[in-house]
């Protein structure tokens, strides 16, 4: 078995990661507060968003979410409960397949999304230009 060698980094290298993740870290910062503001946890904005931004259709599913939130399905089955409670979310069977669960948002899932995801696009807005993929060429080294 060959070992792969591991790429020789120069400083610019490191300092263009750490950028990188500094950026994440400040918006995802951002989120959680705005969430917060508006009387959610972030995770519940995150499933709010991911309801709503689930490709082609209307709903997901608990097994979706999960894979979007990158969680466990027992604790999505959790947080989809708590905003269920909260008002912002129904989850019915689906009438193709029973073993699936639709998760939809409710008018007040939706205004509370709304009012949030206009803060988020104007934050995003304002990294414009500092926010960025470093250029990762290939290591052949």
């Amino acid at each position: 078995m060959t070992q792969q060698k591991t790429p020789r980094l120069a400083k610019a290298d490191f300092e263009q990661l750490s950028e990188f993740r500094y950026q994440i870290r400040r918006f995802e910062r951002f989120s959680e507060n705005a969430a917060q503001g508006a009387g959610l946890t972030p995770l519940q904005y995150l499933l709010l968003l991911h309801i709503k931004g689930y490709p082609g259709r209307e709903w997901a599913s608990v097994s979706e979410l999960a894979e979007r939130l990158q969680a466990k399905h027992h604790g999505v089955v959790a947080l989809v409960t708590r905003c269920e409670d909260l008002g912002f979310v129904t989850r019915t069977p689906s009438n193709e397949d029973r073993r699936v669960v639709e998760v939809r948002l409710t008018r007040e899932g939706e205004a509370m999304l709304v009012k949030l995801a206009a803060m988020h696009r104007a934050e995003l807005r304002s990294l414009q230009g500092t926010l960025f993929i470093p250029n990762l060429p290939h290591d052949d080294t």
